[in-house]
Order: C-alpha cells, then structure tokens, then sequence
C-alpha cells in the first residue's frame, strides 16, 4: 500500500480517536477529573501525567469548534429523522454530541436573572448560575439514562432524595429542553355574565393541583407557562386554607361564604366560596387496594421522571398501614405485573421491586390500564379503597392511543368500585389534556410532581386527602339576585363548567373531595349601581334589576353530592347576604385575600384580560400581607414565584 492510499485510513483512525475523546468527556465530567489524581486523570484521557498536569498548554476553544461541533448534531437529527442511524446508536451519538456543545459552549449569560426587574436580591444571579452549574455537571448522567438504584432501601427517605438531587434545582432541565411537545387542553375563559339575563352558574368541583406544580417547574426552568397550562383554580386550590370543618362525616361539608373588595378592581367584589371535606380519623380509615401503575418506557429515561418516581412512591409506601395492599404494573412497549397483591407488611419486597425498575421501549399505556384494573378487581375489597394510581409522562403510542377510547374505559371502571388518580411527571413529552381528561373520567385526582418536596406534600402530607374520598360528584351552583348584581364572572373552573339541568342530573359526573380537602372558588361580581359595570343596561329592560332592593339576598348557594357508596344525592343550600362581607383584619379575610393574591397572579399569566392595571408586585403585595401562618411554606414558595415571573420580561413563554 503507498502513502496515498494510506493517508484517508490514517485520517480516519485520527478522526476516530478524536470521537474516543469526546466520548471520554461526555462521560466523566469536569468536577469528576478535579478531583482525581493526575495519573488516574491522565488514564482516563489518554495522555501523560506531564500533559495533564499542564491544562494551560490546552488550545482554546474557538467559535468554530463549536460551530463544527453544532453542525455535527443537526446533520446527526436529520440522519435519525430519516431513518439513516440505527436507533440505539444515533440516540448516543446525538447525546454525545450535545454534550459536547454543552462544554464547549461560553457560560449563559444573567442578563435574564431576577434581581435585575424585581430589584435587588443579591444572591439570585449567584443562584441562577449555581442551578446552571448542576444541570451541566448532571448532563452526563441525564445523556446516558438513569436507572433506579438498587441500594437506596438502605438509605432513609431524606438521604434518598440527596443521593438523586432531585429538589427545586437539579431536578429541572434548562428552559431549551422542555419546549416543544406538551399538550394542553385549549381553555375558552369564563365570560362575563349579565345577572338579569343568565343568573345561574353551575360548576363541577376541582380538588387538583397540576396546573400550579408544572406552572413552578416552568418558571424554575426559564420559561413562562403556556396559557392553557393555566387552570385558576387548580392555582388556588393548590393551597390548604383555614375553613370550618364539619363535625361529623354524615354532612361531609359545609360551604363557607365571604364577600370582600376586589383586589384589583374598586368598583366590583368578590365572592369566596369555600368547602372543607371532614377529615377521617386514623380509625375511620379503611383499608387501601392500590395499584401502583408505573410508565417505564423510554421517554421516562430522564432525571425528573423514573428515578423521581421511583422515590416518590418510596415515600408514599411508607404511610401506608401494613393491612394495606399494593401491586405493580409497569408498561413500556408491553405491559407486565411486577408485583402482584402484597400486604404492606411485607414493604422490603414492595421497594425492592421498586428499586428494581428502569426505562426503555415505547409506551403501551393502554394495556398497563387494562392490567392494573384487573389486579384491582382481582383484590377487590368492598369495605375499602380500590385505587389505580398513573404515574407517566402521558405518551401512550402503543394499544389503546385514542383519548376517547381511553376516557370511555376508565367511565366504565370506575362504576366497578375502582378509581383512577393520576400523576405527571417531566417536561417536554408531557400530556396534561390526557392526564386531566382521565382523571376526570376514573373519579380521581390529577396532580403534577416536580420535585421531592412537591412528592411529600402531594403523596405523604396530603395522601389522606388523595386516596380516601369522603364525597363524590360533587356540584356547585350559585343563582345571583338581579336586584343586587348587575354581572358577575366565574374565575377559572373552565373546563369543570356543567350545564344549569347537569345540577340535578345525578347520573352526570362531577368531582370528588378526600378527607381533609379544601376547595376554593371565586366570583368576581358587580353590585348593581357600580360604575365599574362593563355592559349598558337594555333600553327595554326585563324589569327585574334594581326592583326587590329590600332583599338582603346576593345570591343562594346549593352544593349536591354523594357519598362515596351511594348513588343518589344530597343537597346543602345557604343564602348568600350582605351580613357575609367580612372584616377585612379578620382571619377569614386574611384566607380570601391570598386567596384573591392567587387569582390575580393566574389571570395575569393568562394575559390579565380583566386584571386592570394589578401587576405582579401588586401580587406579591397582596400576598406577603395574607401569609398567615403558613406552616409549611406553601405562601411564601408562591411568592417567590411571583418574583421569577416579575423578573421574566426577557423570558420566552413555552411553546406547545
């Protein structure tokens, strides 16, 4: 063989050992090599002790290695979309390769950072890049998947969450990771209604929480939420707030009414009503049949997915009674029983098949549904809770993929006694419109789990609240006084809205309340005369508004629902007068006006379409003066994301 012929081989061997290096770098991290001897460094990279201890000989990084090291990664996702890499190859190349980018890349620039709107916290741009630094150092591990660690049943459940990271800041990916394809529900929001012409409003009850955790992870990550992602009320009700509970569980609730001074309009009012469901004692709660059904495809191969999941059912297994039962179902590209019926008694073998998990393969969702129902009805126990528990990112690609489909099975079950409640996990791969929607349809709950803390509150310290319903079914529907309101609004509650005959239609669904829940619901309402009113009253008027003036009645509140194993309703009513507005230095004032702090800051992510001139500091105002108690600092974590969204003037919202 002559020169000639010998110099492409030659280039190709240098090319490859090029592509080695890299592939060395994307593994180990740079705080890895820091902290290694140097002939240990100099094994892993391939050179001498003298050239590794000599990083000032290194050739700077130019803008066209890392333009070459860009061009590389488009050419190789084309070459993946077209079919022309093998799957498992391409993915850990493309994965190398934006490593690559990540390291050669200058840092981000803090342009964006929050102190520069909201003012002057010192320490947030040290924050900020203190977050970046993590997510850089974590991206090996995120680029080569995680698997769930087979040791942690030695570690308590506070060591488990340091040993993952996986808190407000290492557990998010950077804002260019989770744009794209989450999928919301588009929501109409609520008009503004003449109380003369249409003075009814009727609405299903909504106990959850999604909308507010992945509103969180949006802001952690950058980015302002999509305006779908938005649901009002799922914001408010995120927070436990301090109402009456009922004394006996024979009336589950009762609902509490306040009337004050809108926050962010002089001329209208507020109208609060709030329901706290009775909370069942240690002795009245019975025995749970779980079925954990767990997404471990590969799209849950992520940091903030399975590894969170896994330890986020760790903490819920540890609150439950050893009478209890739990079964596993895992689906990716098939579905399969990891775990069949087992007594809590025995929770090594239930972590252990935890521990035991990982992710790979497309999402056969629909048929873990199908599985997870038939263990449940297979340990079904007629005096306790029967509950499938979803948690996934919401990808189902293979079995039963159509929405419809899916919603009308989950109907069907949940006639049998087995109820469905859901959990999200991620970004960027995320249905949120499917995840509501079956929800909905299994009688259950649909919440949103970020991070490990978010995992506590949703699944140790309010687990009564999301496994033993108290009511199902639950309605609400207010008639207004046309004498003494001229228009009134519901805020949020969208997608829960029923027709006026829906009220007294008991085989319509509605939502259901646990014990302990609290449920918030607000109205903002014209009192007739105000010259905040936005509609002209009609030349020929029907001749009801203003008439009846001695009437001390705003409005009349009926509340139906059902017991958990009835199928006929109840009824509670409660006149509404203006012996309801509240003093506003009073307790019950301090509850409506964070509450009100919350509906103001939904509306403004939603585009403030009747907010007025309110702002984000308004917000911010209105919510450090309504804090209350706040034990566990729910209020002040809010607050804190009012500043991020403040300080977002230069933040791009998340596109769908």
């Amino acid at each position: 063989m002559n020169m000639s012929q010998s110099l492409p081989s030659m280039k190709s061997m240098m090319l490859g050992g090029a592509s080695m290096a890299v592939m060395v770098l994307a593994v180990v991290s740079t705080q890895d090599l820091r902290k290694r001897p140097l002939p240990e460094v100099a094994e892993v990279l391939g050179t001498s002790s003298e050239q590794a201890a000599e990083p000032s000989k290194a050739e700077p990084t130019s803008s066209d290695d890392l333009a070459s090291s860009t061009a590389n990664t488009q050419r190789q996702e084309s070459d993946l979309a077209q079919g022309n890499v093998g799957e498992n190859r391409a993915d850990r190349t493309l994965s190398r390769s934006r490593q690559t980018q990540s390291e050669l890349a200058p840092a981000p620039s803090l342009q964006s950072a929050p102190q520069s709107a909201a003012g002057g916290d010192a320490g947030t741009g040290q924050h900020s890049a203190s977050i970046r630094a993590k997510r850089l150092q974590s991206a090996p591990q995120a680029s080569a998947g995680l698997r769930a660690p087979q040791d942690t049943s030695r570690l308590g459940d506070e060591a488990q969450a340091d040993s993952f990271l996986l808190d407000e800041e290492s557990s998010s990916f950077s804002g260019s990771q989770v744009e794209g394809r989450d999928r919301f529900e588009q929501i109409d929001p609520n008009p503004l209604k003449i109380t003369s012409v249409d003075p009814v409003s009727t609405f299903s009850i909504d106990v959850d929480t999604a909308s507010y955790s992945f509103m969180r992870s949006s802001l952690m990550n950058g980015v302002l939420p999509p305006k779908d992602a938005i649901r009002i009320e799922e914001l408010i009700n995120y927070f436990p707030y301090n109402y009456i509970a009922p004394e006996t569980r024979e009336t589950p609730f009762h609902a509490d009414v306040a009337i004050m001074p809108t926050p962010w309009n002089a001329g209208t009012q507020i109208m609060r009503i709030g329901i706290k469901g009775y909370e069942l004692s240690a002795a009245e709660k019975p025995r749970s049949n779980l079925v954990f059904l767990l997404d471990t495809s590969g799209s849950m191969n992520a940091p903030n997915k399975l590894p969170l999941l896994v330890n986020s059912f760790r903490m819920l297994v540890n609150t439950l009674d050893p009478d209890d039962t739990v079964s596993i179902v895992v689906y990716a590209g098939s579905a399969g029983t990891v775990l069949e019926p087992t007594p809590v008694s025995e929770k090594a073998k239930i972590l252990a098949s935890l521990d035991r998990l990982s992710a790979g393969g497309s999402t056969a969702g629909g048929e873990g549904i199908r599985q997870a129902y038939r263990l449940a009805e297979a340990n079904f126990d007629k005096d306790g809770i029967n509950r499938v528990i979803l948690a996934t990112d919401g990808d189902f690609n293979v079995g039963i993929t159509n929405p419809e489909e899916l919603k009308g099975f989950v109907e069907r079950k949940r006639e049998t006694g087995v109820f469905l409640s859901v959990i999200g996990f991620g970004r960027g791969n995320y249905n949120d419109a499917l995840m509501q929607s079956l929800a909905q349809n299994g009688n259950g709950q649909a919440a949103y789990i970020d991070t490990l803390s978010e995992a506590r509150k949703t699944l140790v310290d309010e687990a009564s609240s999301a496994l033993f319903p108290i009511a199902k079914d639950v309605k609400i529907q207010v008639e207004f006084n046309p004498a003494r309101i001229a228009e009134y609004r519901l805020i949020g509650y969208e997608t829960r809205r029923l027709a006026r005959a829906d009220f007294n239609n008991d085989a319509v669904d509605a939502g259901e309340i646990g014990s302990g829940h609290t449920v918030t619901a607000l109205y903002e309402i014209t009192p007739v005369g105000s010259d905040a009113r936005l509609s002209d009253p009609l030349r020929y008027g029907t001749g009801t508004e203003g008439e009846n003036l001695a009437s001390e009645e705003v409005a009349f509140v009926k509340v139906r629902y059902k017991q958990p194993d009835e199928d006929q309703s109840e009824l509670i009513t409660r006149p509404v007068t203006a012996a309801d507005e509240i003093d506003m230095s009073s307790d019950v004032a301090i509850e409506a006006r964070f509450a009100s702090a919350v509906a103001a800051f939904g509306q403004l992510l939603r585009g403030g379409l009747h907010t007025e001139d309110f702002s984000y500091g308004d917000v911010i105002a209105l919510a450090n003066s309504a804090k209350g108690e706040d034990p566990f600092g729910y209020r002040t974590g809010f607050v804190d994301l009012v500043r991020l969204a403040q300080a977002a003037t230069a933040m791009e919202r998340q596109r769908q």
